[in-house]
């Protein structure tokens, strides 16, 4: 009795076992699956940050260089070695010199470039770069630009600097094709090309919300990707706040040098993750000094302490904003505050609101302002200021201004809803009368893809401009707008009706 009661207690307890080890089983089996299906499902990376390969590049009828290639954390998306392109470039109308340290670069168009001997040649087996992508200093002709590049160190010593090919493209003025797969063809004789239709066919506009290119001169829209659906527009709203700022200079009510006393909210906003610049209450700054902030830095308490200024607090200047959307005929347009921030209903359940507004509306808004308030462009078109009331320094945003020398401003905005927004306007001439360029993108997903697309679209813009491209009809507003701020108003509506 005693063995047979043992007995039952060994299977009790080994069936406990084999239950406890088949649980274990599954537990492991169902990590090795998950870890088969996060495999299967993310993008193919590299063991590092960067995947090298190679293209063969080619200049006109040149001879065919190997040119090593970064791809950045995902497959084709490739940054290109200077070096080795400078190589391709050589001898050629097109040629550059080229100085690289641990952090900057230096490129000059027309200068002989000195080989350092690792010039279009494979990487080596040893090699395992692991650089991050950043905005180094970068200098054409000693003028800074703003482009995104990676800098590698050389085993040999020095640094190469790895750049998309497009960048470069724009840089020297050429134009590249893609004959085949890993490769590329230059058309020395051609200035850089683009063509946005290609680029919405290839899925190049997937990575944005909407973007929009017209000549706000005469209303016509050269090119519109989602342009009529409304996005968050984030800081970009503080063009509609300089607008009500100017139109209340215009009417008298105040004047740029008028003197303005920081409240309490001002200066909760300006200690809060969003503040630009340390404004504190009691503190007296003009109503120039607060423009500049707000349009150069993207200062969120100067827009608030306007608003506050204008209409006595910033319910009432939004409900002032709307009915200015309103009269302008921006059918999506809706505000909640003066500076595009994300804001907070006082529900039980608060549902988190952001400034919307589509591209096209966008569009018209800032066809207004610069037909009427030209002199905005005065402000944004500088790179820097000094704020004299706060003996403060601030620079501009906007990093188009420093690549293209067409650029007068615009705006640029970002929120995590938004994503990453750029207003940009450009000053062109037909030799009988200048014309400005706008080109809208909303809801990058970077500061980095924000500015590549602006560019890629300004240049567009330029290049149908002069060439007299057949565009399509004129969207809004004509060539012989008004100035006058009412009739140009009464013209606007009246389209709009047509529309």
């Amino acid at each position: 009795m005693i063995r047979l009661k043992n007995s039952s207690c060994f299977l009790r307890e080994s069936g406990a076992e084999g239950d406890a080890m088949k649980k274990k089983i599954q537990k492991i089996s169902a990590f090795i699956l998950s870890v088969i299906m996060v495999c299967t499902i993310l993008p193919v990376r590299a063991a590092g940050f960067e995947i090298p390969g190679i293209c063969q590049v080619q200049a006109d009828n040149g001879a065919v260089r190997t040119v090593k290639t970064l791809d950045y954390s995902y497959n084709n998306n490739t940054y290109f070695s200077l070096r080795d392109m400078a190589m391709v470039f050589k001898d050629t109308e097109k040629a550059f010199s080229l100085e690289i340290t641990k952090n900057t670069v230096s490129l000059n168009p027309g200068g002989v470039y000195t080989p350092v001997g690792v010039e279009n040649t494979l990487w080596e087996d040893s090699e395992s770069p692991d650089i991050s992508l950043k905005r180094s200093e970068f200098k054409v002709n000693g003028q800074t630009v703003y482009y995104y590049t990676l800098i590698m160190e050389l085993p040999v010593g020095g640094y190469d600097c790895f750049m998309m090919a497009a960048d470069l493209a724009m840089i020297l003025d050429v134009d590249i094709t893609v004959p085949a797969a890993d490769s590329l063809q230059i058309d020395l004789q051609n200035s850089f090309c683009i063509s946005p239709e290609k680029l919405e066919q290839d899925g190049y506009f997937y990575g944005v919300n909407s973007v929009l290119a017209g000549d706000a001169s005469t209303g016509e829209i050269y090119y519109r990707y989602q342009a009529d659906m409304a996005y968050p527009i984030a800081s970009t709203s503080k063009l509609m706040t300089c607008l009500l700022t100017m139109e209340a200079i215009s009417a008298g009510q105040i004047a740029p040098e008028s003197v303005v006393t920081v409240s309490d909210a001002v200066q909760l906003l300006a200690e809060s993750d969003d503040g630009v610049i340390p404004l504190e209450a009691g503190q007296q700054i003009t109503v120039e000094d607060l423009l500049f902030g707000t349009l150069l830095p993207s200062s969120n308490e100067c827009a608030l302490c306007l608003a506050e200024t204008i209409a006595g607090s910033e319910e009432a200047f939004v409900e002032r904003m709307n009915q200015k959307a309103q009269k302008l005929g921006l059918s999506q347009a809706v505000f909640y505050n003066c500076n595009g921030l994300p804001c907070y209903t006082e529900e039980f359940v608060p549902s988190k609101r952001q400034n919307r507004m589509s591209a096209e509306d966008m569009f018209k808004l800032v066809s207004y302002l610069l037909k009427v308030y030209p002199q905005i462009t005065d402000i944004t078109s500088m790179e820097s200021a000094t704020l004299e009331t706060l003996d403060l320094e601030v620079r501009n945003t906007n990093p188009l201004l420093y690549n293209l020398p067409e650029v007068t401003g615009l705006k640029t905005g970002t929120t995590n809803k938004s994503g990453a927004c750029l207003v940009t306007s450009l000053t062109v001439s037909d030799g009988a009368m200048e014309h400005d360029l706008v080109v809208i993108v909303l809801g990058a997903e970077d500061s980095m893809a924000r500015g590549r697309v602006s560019e890629l679209l300004a240049r567009y813009a330029m290049q149908a401009f002069y060439t007299g491209e057949e565009k399509p009809e004129a969207d809004g507003m004509s060539e012989d707008l008004p100035v006058h701020a009412e009739a140009a108003v009464e013209r606007i509506l009246q389209t709009a009706k047509k529309q």
